[in-house]
């Protein structure tokens, strides 16, 4: 299992991450997305339906359902604070996969319990 130390590495070796000021959508809920998101500083609120069902922190990822074959996203993915994100497109996060297989299994992991958690905010 990879930690989310790891996890984030994977992250933090891919050029131009994006910034985000505080108060920032980084994404819309029912938009189209075709990146996923690590934390690599700072904090994210998810949230659905205008509500904020948790805060994402640095060593995190979201917006995995993107790469796993959800077209829109599920929820709305806010700046809580200033934030730096790395992020993997497709072809990066499968490349990813292929030198790290663990990290598929973390990537998983995450989207299964942030899918269960949104579950209870609905």
């Amino acid at each position: 299992m990879l930690t989310a130390v790891q996890t984030i590495t994977i992250f933090q070796k891919q050029p131009e991450p994006k910034v985000f000021a505080t108060g920032q959508v980084i994404f819309e809920e029912g938009q189209p997305g075709d990146v996923m998101y690590g934390v690599l500083e700072g904090e994210v609120d998810i949230s659905v339906n205008g509500k904020i069902a948790e805060t994402i922190k640095a060593g995190e990822v979201f917006g995995t359902g993107a790469l796993v074959g959800i077209n829109n996203r599920t929820y709305t993915a806010t700046a809580k604070t200033n934030c730096k994100l790395g992020f993997l497109n497709e072809e990066r996060f499968l490349f990813a996969v292929q030198e790290t297989p663990m990290f598929a299994l973390e990537v998983l992991r995450s989207y299964s319990q942030r899918l269960t958690r949104l579950e209870h905010h609905l």
